[in-house]
């Protein structure tokens, strides 16, 4: 359906298809790890409610003299719900941020939270939640079922400042109608 190479999705996004309608329904997800393993990925565009960044610099604990700047967090994935993960700019490096390219980072380090909730983090980022995981060419046969389509992730996506529209601002990116979806496209 879109001519992007599945052979490796590191760095992309997948944006699930109307024929999702289960926990990722509606849902985009940068993927920050693509190989023979599996597949690693956090929903960008649902934020957990009832739950800050400040609840969670409090919690951990982390000091800071006054509260820390808004930073959003998300519900990234059903797996590890406790496990928290900061995708943030590259203007920002510690040496334990992995660059996925197109100018995303990945950490998992306190170290960045710490410098967030001083003030002194990256330009743009996001907490996600826990993870989505596939093994060994599940997303793959996923994708090939019309499940997902893939979009190259950028900085302007991953964190566009509306949740809301971030489903469809990657569909249109795409230039797809999903007023006429079949979960069968492409099936003869």
């Amino acid at each position: 359906m879109n001519s992007i190479d599945i052979k490796n999705l590191t760095g992309k996004c997948l944006i699930s298809t109307p024929s999702v309608q289960d926990y990722f329904s509606e849902s985009v997800i940068y993927i920050c790890s693509h190989n023979f393993g599996g597949t690693m990925g956090f929903v960008i565009n649902k934020r957990v409610k009832n739950f800050s960044f400040q609840d969670l610099a409090i919690d951990l604990p982390l000091s800071f003299r006054e509260l820390p700047p808004p930073i959003n967090l998300y519900k990234g994935g059903p797996l590890e719900k406790t496990k928290g993960f900061i995708l943030h700019s590259d203007e920002y490096k510690i040496e334990s941020s992995i660059n996925t390219g197109g100018g995303i980072m990945v950490s998992s380090s306190l170290d960045v939270l710490k410098d967030i909730a001083l003030g002194k983090g990256p330009q743009k980022g996001l907490i996600a939640l826990g993870y989505a995981g596939w093994v060994p060419n599940q997303v793959e046969q996923e994708i090939a079922n019309n499940l997902w389509l893939v979009t190259d992730a950028t900085p302007e996506l991953v964190f566009a400042p509306d949740d809301d529209t971030k489903w469809q601002q990657a569909i249109a990116s795409l230039g797809i109608d999903f007023s006429n979806w079949t979960s069968f496209l492409g099936h003869s």
